[in-house]
């Protein structure tokens, strides 16, 4: 039934997007005014309140209880599932992102600031580690650590469901099947967003290289082709597809880093680090609650409510896969394996991509801030132009983007099939060839009816829903966690009891 449901609600928008795509478009563009000027402030608090849970869950003493039986090992090395964490994650928005937004916030900075300063220079750097640092990573930690906790401890389904059945209650169980609609449908309006940005920046990067003409037509080709790549990765399983695609994909990230870094100035690189990390620590509860209330601008909406609605619409998806892959972790871990590890990894691009580029907007008077208001998907090709070996890191990134494409396709199909199929770990090849399409089909539909607006515009509409959830999966995997703290404890001084009176015998 969850099946036909979410995925009937799917088909519905992608047919509206396909037959009507003006309409489509005006009516995202309404709900999205109506939802950042009622709902902005409920999106800061609730990502705010998963940061400061996950921290109090890592640091605790509730941080070495296991995310399965005392007898659990880990099933893949930390490198490899650092890896697969990452590639699931946000790998095409690192790469899409990386330089387009520095720049983007350098040119039209945040409220208060002029804009091409040094000072919007900072800012711009500041706010792309706020965006990408331990924000959305607290939203994947926690969702992923809820769904782990009820699965491998309480013997659930991998379900969103089963994630709330600590709540007392009883309006959160009778509603149980609308949360796994609701993510259903979240993570499929969030994974099509990114897909509509890669498609895009693999349609600009095929442009640099092979002259590629950009346009709809090519981007409706490349999302056909790579959906069938993706569909296929997924049908090998995670033990094939996804573990070694991650992996191939993490080493060509750090070799495209290691050579932007070297044809690049390494000293402005790290000065770019050094400076931003303290900015960041320093201003992170006010960037964390910024709202505009006197100000009549969209800068917060645009970009920091985006960025919440987007990482929340995601946290299904990627919280459901890295429990799957996480399974005899202790939580403190998976919640430093799952938000602090990749935060740091993280920063160390934007540092090696943004601060690269802003050095040659300002020093070198290279106009990429022009080329990213021209079209943000060709900002990374529009640096590789004016570095050494310029045309190798464009094939490089380009290569690099369709692999994170197939990746996060191939990962967000598998969930989907699981989240659709009562939780079943490994769903049958017909789902997930279902939902390979369904995906792509959405991607496809919003493209026509705005292009990237418009997927980002039905990402925040879907994420608010679910962002209720999130709370809800967040409080109930509290409470279980500190009833299993509490029943451990009683084992343990029931152990030390029996030992003592054995001992006096």
């Amino acid at each position: 039934m969850q099946l036909i449901v979410s995925a009937g609600l799917i088909a519905l928008v992608v047919l509206w997007g396909l037959l009507a795509p003006s309409s489509l478009g005006a009516a995202s563009d309404l709900a999205l005014q109506v939802i950042t000027r009622n709902f902005g402030w409920f999106y800061l608090w609730v990502v705010l309140g998963l940061v400061l849970l996950a921290a109090v869950l890592a640091f605790s003493r509730y941080g070495d209880l296991k995310l399965g039986g005392e007898d659990d090992e880990p099933q893949f090395s930390v490198g490899a599932w650092i890896s697969m964490l990452f590639a699931a994650g946000m790998g095409i928005g690192l790469v899409f992102w990386g330089v387009a937004e520095p720049l983007s916030h350098f040119a039209k900075p945040p409220p208060g600031l002029a804009p091409g300063t040094a000072e919007a220079a900072n800012a711009a750097m500041r706010y792309s580690f706020f965006h990408w640092g331990l924000h959305p990573w607290a939203i994947y930690g926690i969702v992923g650590l809820s769904m782990a906790f009820f699965q491998f401890r309480r013997g659930g389904s991998a379900l969103v469901s089963t994630a709330t059945e600590a709540l007392p209650w009883r309006f959160a169980r009778r509603a149980s099947p609308l949360f796994n609609v609701l993510a259903v449908v979240a993570t499929a309006f969030g994974v099509a967003a990114s897909l509509g940005m890669g498609a895009s920046q693999i349609n600009s990067g095929l442009n640099a290289v092979f002259g590629l003409p950009v346009g709809p037509a090519s981007q409706i080709a490349i999302i056909v082709v790579t959906t069938v790549l993706f569909v296929g990765s997924a049908l090998s399983g995670v033990e094939r597809g996804i573990k070694w695609l991650s992996s191939v994909n993490l080493a060509l990230a750090g070799v495209l880093a290691l050579v932007v870094l070297v044809s690049g100035s390494a000293i402005a690189v790290i000065d770019a680090f050094t400076t931003t990390l303290g900015a960041y620590l320093s201003d992170f509860v006010r960037m964390s609650l910024r709202m505009t209330p006197f100000r009549d601008n969209s800068w917060v909406g645009d970009w920091t409510i985006f960025y919440w609605a987007w990482w929340l619409s995601w946290s299904p998806f990627v919280g459901l896969f890295i429990a799957r892959v996480s399974r005899g972790r202790t939580i403190r871990e998976f919640l430093l394996g799952t938000v602090l590890a990749p935060t740091l990894v993280g920063f160390a691009w934007f540092s090696v991509f943004g601060g690269t580029a802003l050095r040659l907007e300002i020093f070198d008077g290279v106009p990429l801030a022009g080329a990213v208001e021209a079209d943000v998907s060709t900002a990374i090709f529009a640096m590789f132009d004016a570095l050494p070996f310029g045309v190798a890191m464009s094939v490089l990134a380009t290569v690099l983007v369709v692999i994170f494409f197939i990746t996060s396709g191939d990962s967000a199909t598998l969930v989907l099939g699981m989240m659709s199929s009562g939780g079943n770990p490994d769903p049958r090849w017909p789902v997930k060839l279902v939902w390979g399409v369904l995906i792509s089909a959405i991607a496809l539909s919003l493209m026509l009816a705005g292009g990237l607006q418009a997927v980002q515009n039905a990402t925040i509409v879907f994420a608010l829903p679910f962002a209720a959830v999130v709370v809800l999966m967040a409080v109930s995997v509290t409470l279980a966690i500190h009833e299993d703290w509490l029943e451990e404890r009683r084992r343990e001084r029931e152990l030390q009891r029996k030992v003592r009176e054995l001992l006096k015998r």
